[in-house]
């Protein structure tokens, strides 16, 4: 049982949210933390951006997530998250990559975040990949005309069944998939 903390942190690294000073990201406050605090501004304006917009188009984010901005590709891959260009762990945090520092990609993830919190995160692995992903792509106004696949075809049937349900059924339905 007390190894258990200390095997979390070595083989499951997006634990590192919960403490990413360990990782050697500084934390300006408890919801933005940073590798390289000369972009601390931008890293804050995007935050606060993502913030207001999900609240104001998808839905009120009741407790802020703390995000990791990471300027460097070392700074990203030290939370083990491969590839993508950002994450959401559960409620407990986002990651962005250096990569990833654009209105679009920080709203998509906090739209994640939100997901956690209305549906509750073991409910949400449960819902179907087109609403998960397809919810983030078109709510976060993503701008891009084509996604990679799978990703065009899930935002695109994420907004068939959203222009059926609407704003404001949209958590009443979700939890129902």
């Amino acid at each position: 049982m007390l190894c258990a903390p200390a095997a979390a942190w070595a083989f499951f690294k997006p634990v590192r949210v919960v403490a990413p000073e360990l990782t050697g990201v500084s934390c300006v406050d408890n919801i933005l933390c940073i590798d390289d605090l000369s972009r601390s501004q931008e890293a804050a304006d995007l935050y606060g951006e993502a913030v207001q917009f999900v609240g104001a188009s998808v839905g009120s984010i009741e407790n802020k997530p703390r995000v990791i901005f990471c300027s460097s590709e070392a700074c990203f891959q030290s939370f083990g998250l491969g590839k993508r260009s950002a994450a959401t762990i559960g409620t407990l945090g986002i990651v962005i990559s250096p990569r990833a520092w654009k209105p679009y990609y920080v709203r998509h993830e906090m739209i994640h975040h939100l997901q956690n919190e209305k549906l509750g995160s073991i409910s949400l692995w449960l819902k179907p990949d087109w609403f998960v992903e397809g919810m983030a792509y078109s709510l976060s106004e993503d701008p891009r005309s084509t996604l990679s696949e799978p990703f065009q075809q899930y935002r695109a049937q994420f907004m068939h069944w959203y222009g059926q349900v609407g704003k404001d059924r949209l958590w009443k339905e979700a939890g129902k998939l």
